[in-house]
């Protein structure tokens, strides 16, 4: 096991576990972990050793979305130089199988990460979202577009536009989730990548690339970015951050 300031990495037999290690902010995605994230990811797929990947949280949570700190004096010049955009690619083109397993908050960008999982494992408390409008943003790493191909647009719309947040057993029913199980979704997750480690390495990344190929538009994912960075100079931002902050309504201007 190695431990790094805000990551868990367990080497098992054919496959890895990250557990993401931020449990006091329960596990929200600053630069520090994303950018730690995609250098494990990196190193992982050039490790033959490693054929699978489980992607887990601490503290009873997946991960509760971006870290606000960082997003509310960022402009749009900045978020264009994000180096985030290289860490969520890097994340984005791991080869080999990933499976999240879910349990509490997944919501925001932690949300985000999951939807680049190939699998995903539910368990009794996991709560699903993308509530980014009500900070006077959008999902900024393709997570919009993962769910509009997984849910459709009528639930899109719902969880993107209206910021609602899901339940497990609806994200089951909606296909968010392929495994919806009792109590921790750790202990499933870990026997589904005991099962996929076993199966032809080459045989996986091909098949992964194929689903990837066929899921996504590079060119909407593009757009959806863009549409985030435009928002990151607006008055609505701000005010949607300092509600957010203060744990009131938000009074947005349009502007």
């Amino acid at each position: 096991m190695r431990v790094m300031s805000d990551l868990i990495i367990e080497t098992r037999s054919g496959w890895t576990q990250i557990t993401l290690n931020r449990p006091e902010r329960r596990n929200a995605l600053n630069t520090a972990l994303l950018g730690n994230l995609a250098e494990t990811f990196r190193v992982l797929a050039l490790d033959d050793g490693c054929r699978a990947v489980l992607l887990a949280g601490a503290g009873g949570h997946f991960a509760a979305g971006a870290d606000i700190g960082e997003i509310e004096h960022k402009t749009r010049s900045e978020g264009e130089a994000d180096p985030r955009k290289a860490h969520w690619a890097s994340i984005r083109a791991f080869p080999k199988p990933m499976i999240a397993a879910v349990d509490g908050f997944c919501l925001g960008g932690g949300f985000e990460l999951a939807l680049m999982a190939d699998m995903i494992v539910a368990g009794e408390t996991a709560r699903f979202g993308l509530p980014e409008t009500g900070l006077g943003l959008i999902p900024g790493a393709g997570g919009g577009q993962r769910l509009l191909a997984l849910a459709g647009r009528a639930r899109a719309s719902r969880m993107v536009l209206l910021g609602e947040i899901i339940d497990a057993r609806l994200a089951e029913s909606w296909g968010l989730v392929g495994w919806l199980v009792e109590g921790s979704a750790l202990p499933e997750a870990e026997r589904l990548a005991d099962l996929v480690a076993k199966r032809a390495p080459l045989a996986l990344a091909a098949a992964k690339a194929a689903l990837v190929a066929g899921e996504e538009d590079p060119g909407s994912l593009d757009r959806e970015r863009a549409l985030f960075e435009r928002l990151l100079d607006s008055a609505d931002k701000v005010e949607g951050i300092a509600a957010f902050r203060s744990k009131r309504q938000a009074e947005f201007s349009g502007k």
